[in-house]
C-alpha cells in the first residue's frame, strides 16, 4: 500500500477541542397432529429462506444498479452477503469508540514522521481526555509507543478511510458511495474535535439500520471486485474508483458486521 494521498492537515486544526409461536394448543380443539404441525414448521422455515435470499438478491441488484451508473464492471458471481436477521451489527458505543481512537491516532502517525514531541505528547493526552486509550488496536499502539515501523505509521494513516465508513454509519455525514479520493480529512477531524468529550460526540451520533450498513458494505463488496479485477485486467471498466480507498473504507463496513475479528488489520477482505 502506498502513501496516503492526501494533504497534512495543520497541527492548529488538529488540536481543536475534540447505538405463533405454535402457541401451544394444548386443550385447544383445533391442535395439530405432529405430522401436520412438522408441515406447517417446514412451510415456514421454506418462506423465511425465500425472503432471506429475496432480500440478499434484491441489495445486489440495487449495487448492480449504482455500478452500472458509474460504469463500473460487476461479477454475477460474487457471493451475496448475509441477510439481515444473520447480521449483528456492532453497538454505538464499541464503535464511537473506535472511530474517535482511530481519528486521534492517525493524527500522532504525522507527529512521529515529523519527531514532533510535544504534538505526540497532546494527541496522546486527548486519547485519555476522551477515554479511549485503552481502545487502540495493535499497530495504533505502536505508533503511540513509538515501536512502530514505517509500514505502520502508512497503514494507519490509511484508517483515515476506515474511519469514513464509521462516521457515516454513525450518521454523521451523508454519502459515500463516491469512492474516486480520499475523504474530506478536515472534516473528519472536526467530526471530533468540536466535541468535549466521547459523550458528546455519541451524542451527536444515529446509528443507521442494519439493512443500510449491509447495503453499503454490498457496493463496496462490488466496488473492490472492480479494482482488483483491473488492476489483474486492465481493460476492465472501473468507472474512477481508487483501489486503496474502496479497499480501506469496505474494512471499516465489513468490521460493522464482523462477529469474528476486533482488529480490522485482520478482517478478510478477499474478492
Amino acid at each position: 500500500m502506498g502513501v496516503m494521498k492526501t494533504g497534512r492537515i495543520a497541527a492548529g486544526i488538529m488540536s481543536l477541542v475534540f447505538a405463533c409461536a405454535l402457541t401451544g394448543c394444548i386443550g385447544n380443539p383445533s391442535v395439530k397432529t405432529p405430522a401436520a404441525t412438522e408441515a406447517v414448521v417446514t412451510e415456514n422455515r421454506e418462506a423465511a429462506e425465500v425472503t432471506t435470499m429475496d432480500e440478499q438478491t434484491k441489495r445486489r441488484e440495487r449495487s448492480v444498479q449504482v455500478c452500472t451508473s458509474k460504469g463500473i464492471k460487476t461479477n454475477a458471481g460474487l457471493p451475496l452477503l448475509p441477510a439481515e436477521s444473520e447480521t449483528a451489527v456492532r453497538d454505538m458505543d464499541t464503535v464511537c469508540r473506535r472511530a474517535v481512537a482511530s481519528l486521534i491516532v492517525i493524527q500522532i502517525t504525522f507527529e512521529r514522521i515529523d519527531n514532533n514531541k510535544e504534538n505526540i505528547d497532546f494527541f496522546i493526552g486527548e486519547l485519555k481526555r476522551y477515554g479511549v486509550e485503552n481502545d487502540l488496536l495493535p499497530a495504533e499502539q505502536r505508533v503511540v509507543d513509538g515501536s512502530c515501523s514505517q509500514q505502520d505509521l502508512i497503514n494507519v494513516q490509511w484508517e483515515y478511510e476506515c474511519y469514513w465508513s464509521l462516521v457515516w454509519a454513525l450518521g454523521l455525514i451523508d454519502d459515500i458511495t463516491d469512492a474516486s479520493g480520499c475523504c474530506d480529512c478536515e472534516k473528519a477531524i472536526k467530526l471530533v474535535s468540536e466535541c468535549g468529550s466521547l459523550d458528546e460526540f455519541t451524542k451527536k451520533c444515529s446509528m443507521r439500520s442494519t439493512a443500510e450498513i449491509l447495503d453499503m458494505t454490498d457496493l463496496y463488496y462490488c466496488y473492490h471486485w472492480a479494482t482488483v479485477e483491473k488492476r489483474i485486467r486492465p481493460e476492465t471498466a472501473a468507472g474512477d474508483l481508487d483501489e486503496e480507498v474502496v479497499m480501506e473504507r469496505r474494512r471499516g463496513l465489513e468490521w460493522l458486521i464482523s462477529d469474528e475479528e476486533d482488529d480490522w488489520a485482520e478482517i478478510s477482505l478477499d474478492t
